[in-house]
């Protein structure tokens, strides 16, 4: 049986003689019924509000959810974006060794191409160094042809004689080492 505040309130009872006093039962009834509507009430307006409430759950989890996509796409996009960031940074990395790898090697092609200037130049200045003695030497021995021939040749007048003696002075003071400084 079930229970309303309008039920108690209205419920008749059955006489007897020696029964309760109808008054009181009737108010006992009366604020039985009272506090049964209002505890049916409450009960009422609880009843809604876990209803809200469980809406607002569903509403939460569905957030919830939603949100826990978000999450896992940002992660799968940040370690994408990651491992991007490592790949370009390694073929950087590689580009930068083979340009490294390219001006060492041109850096080594124009040291060896210095190296053989500074042979060759060498290897002239060794060449010019003995033509140049080569000419001193046979300038010394015309030199000395001349005054030779000077001595030999009686007729030869003062003027030649002085210049031959000048001649051999200077024959004898000549040193090919000391020419080929001076001239280096």
């Amino acid at each position: 049986m079930k229970f309303t505040p309008y039920g108690i309130k209205n419920q008749e009872f059955n006489k007897s003689v020696r029964g309760y006093d109808r008054d009181e039962v009737k108010a006992f009834l009366e604020r039985l019924a009272d506090e049964f509507e209002r505890i049916s009430n409450e009960n009422e307006r609880l009843l809604k509000e876990i209803e809200s409430k469980e809406e607002q759950l569903a509403e939460y989890k569905k957030i919830e959810k939603n949100l826990q996509s978000a999450l896992l796409s940002a992660t799968e996009t940040t370690s994408k974006a990651v491992d991007s960031t490592k790949k370009q940074t390694a073929l950087m990395i590689k580009e930068a060794e083979i340009k490294a790898a390219q001006i060492v090697e041109k850096a080594k092609e124009s040291a060896d191409a210095l190296r053989e200037a500074v042979i060759k130049l060498r290897e002239e200045k060794k060449l010019l160094i003995a033509k140049l003695k080569a000419m001193v030497d046979t300038q010394s021995n015309l030199i000395e042809i001349i005054t030779d021939k000077n001595k030999t040749m009686p007729d030869v007048k003062v003027k030649k004689t002085a210049i031959a003696e000048s001649s051999k002075e200077e024959q004898s003071d000549i040193n090919v080492d000391d020419i080929l400084e001076k001239l280096l």
